[in-house]
């Protein structure tokens, strides 16, 4: 008997059709948890930490394409930097946690994600983007930092504008 394409993925060390699902489902909260600052700013409807995700990989999808700059990785970056609030929340100044306690749930987050997704490449993956993230070194960092700022400028912009505040 021939083996199925997903017996195929699992063999070659790639996660198994219900941990994608798992790992899918945790991300789901992306798209069901509001930003909290704009919250906190009585925005009626605001977005989620899954809107401001995809415009930021939007945003970094349309960048100028520069000798020396990885646009790809920009993308992969904005889509990860995020990610452990699928677990943690939106976590804001206001909040009084400080920077390392923050760093040390997103990390934790992180990787119980990575763990439900089984491990492999994928996991590695998204550790590897979100840690190149938080670090801030690398140019493709920097710009989805600035990217990070812009986007949520953008964001209150678009309030300020319309009728969706207070």
């Amino acid at each position: 008997m021939a083996a199925s394409p997903s017996d195929d993925v699992v063999r070659n060390g790639a996660p198994s059709t219900s941990s994608v699902i798992d790992f899918l489902s945790l991300c789901q909260n992306l798209k069901t948890t509001k930003r909290t600052g704009w919250s906190l700013k009585g925005v009626k409807n605001p977005e989620s930490i899954a809107d401001h995700m995809y415009r930021m990989g939007l945003m970094a999808l349309i960048a100028p394409d520069v000798p020396g700059f990885d646009r790809n990785k920009c993308i992969k970056l904005a889509i990860v930097h995020d990610i452990a609030e699928a677990i943690i929340g939106d976590i804001t100044p206001i909040d009084g946690v400080s920077k390392k306690e923050k760093t040390y749930l997103e990390k934790t987050a992180l990787d119980h994600m990575c763990e439900v997704l089984g491990g492999g490449s994928a996991a590695t993956e998204i550790t590897k983007l979100w840690m190149e993230y938080e670090s801030n070194f690398s140019l493709e960092a920097k710009f989805v930092k600035d990217l990070d700022k812009v986007e949520m400028i953008l964001q209150a912009l678009e309030y300020e504008d319309g009728e969706t505040i207070f």
